[in-house]
């Protein structure tokens, strides 16, 4: 089967840990192939040497984001959507030159530095009729999208509070600094002007904003904010408070330096009619809770699951899935709608994470940060 869909990359060189996630879950789909890239703009050599181990047309290996833009644009056989996986800085210009050359655009998250710029691409992306997906990773998960349409469907009634968090111990020596040795903090995620107005909340906190918001349909009214640096320029630490637009309130809890975690997502979502929780790290398992009855675990892949969301499942039951499926999914949902698009079919229904989502994080970021500068002030985001 010849693929229908060519894309490229930028960012992701062979040694980046995110960019070969992306390739091993877009791999996952037989209708798509790299056809090209400019996976680091800093070190010719690593450029060149990702194209050769990916196989790639030297031709297509590209000096510059620029020039891949324009060259494959130009090309009978260029590609359909780029997806970028560089640092935070350079989201907006990049994904702006693919967009105004017609491409379609899969950009990793937070997606730009400013509201402003977030919205420009949201325009310039229908003004030219393209998709522009964000990666979210996590609504990738099947129990993500089970829980989403249990919620639609009344399971655990109207959404009463909500408590969330996301810790990690990775960046835990950055708080005993040996003189003369390097901390692992000290790459582009430290520095303001790559990684923007904030650390642990752009990473990891937005990615609870998006998730609830995905499973439950709430958008956040207000929020206050209490953000801890220990001495660093961004933040490492924050604890959050949000108010939903139906009244409930929801508590979430971020860190990079909670030692004995790794990646803790966890969510619990109470109803007046039931509780849902489900952990990232324990994916294909959501505890359920219906009101007046006894918990019970639901699993991925089993036949009693009759929401449709259930279909996403590319493993039998008790073969875990992992982070790479979840890529997989949002990758096959935005490529089944790039094939629509060229049918110029409705690509509404497909299921993956759009500019707005990225919009939504940025707003969330902002409002953070202005809440913990002002010692804990409500922040409006409705």
């Amino acid at each position: 089967m010849n693929p229908k869909v060519n894309y490229g990359m930028v960012g992701g060189d062979i040694g980046a840990f995110i960019g070969n996630v992306h390739r091993k879950a877009i791999s996952f789909d037989p209708r798509v192939r790299l056809a090209a890239g400019c996976f680091s703009a800093s070190s010719e050599n690593k450029n060149r040497e990702t194209g050769e181990v990916l196989g790639l047309d030297p031709e297509r290996v590209y000096k510059s984001y620029l020039e891949m833009a324009q060259k494959e644009a130009a090309r009978p056989d260029g590609i359909d959507f780029v997806t970028i996986v560089t640092p935070n800085v350079t989201h907006y210009e990049i994904a702006k030159a693919f967009l105004e050359n017609g491409i379609h655009v899969l950009c990793e998250k937070p997606l730009t530095f400013t509201v402003e710029q977030a919205e420009e691409l949201k325009d310039l992306s229908e003004k030219r009729n393209l998709l522009f997906g964000v990666n979210y990773s996590y609504t990738g998960y099947v129990l993500a999208k089970v829980m989403r349409e249990m919620v639609k469907e009344g399971k655990i009634g109207k959404v009463i509070n909500v408590n969330a968090e996301y810790p990690q111990e990775w960046l835990l020596d950055d708080l005993h600094p040996v003189p003369g040795q390097e901390l692992k903090l000290s790459v582009w995620r430290k520095d303001p002007a790559v990684a923007g107005i904030s650390n642990c909340v752009g990473d990891i906190g937005s990615h609870i904003e998006n998730f609830i918001y995905y499973v439950t349909g709430l958008k956040i009214r207000r929020l206050l904010a209490v953000t801890n640096h220990f001495g660093q320029p961004l933040d490492l630490n924050a604890n959050i408070l949000v108010e939903y637009d139906n009244g409930a309130n929801g508590a979430y809890w971020c860190s990079q330096v909670a030692a004995g975690t790794l990646n803790g997502l966890a969510v619990r979502i109470y109803g007046d009619e039931g509780s849902l929780e489900w952990k990232q790290e324990d994916p294909d398992y959501v505890r359920y809770t219906p009101r007046g009855e006894a918990p019970r675990i639901l699993t991925r892949g089993n036949s009693y699951l009759k929401e449709k969301a259930a279909a996403w499942s590319q493993m039998p039951t008790g073969h875990p899935e992992g982070l790479h499926v979840a890529f997989a999914n949002i990758y096959k949902a935005f490529i089944s709608a790039i094939l629509a698009s060229r049918e110029g079919k409705n690509t509404d229904e497909f299921d993956f994470p759009r500019v707005t989502d990225g919009i939504n994080g940025v707003k969330f970021i902002h409002a953070v940060v202005e809440s913990a500068k002002n010692d804990a002030k409500w922040i409006n985001l409705l």
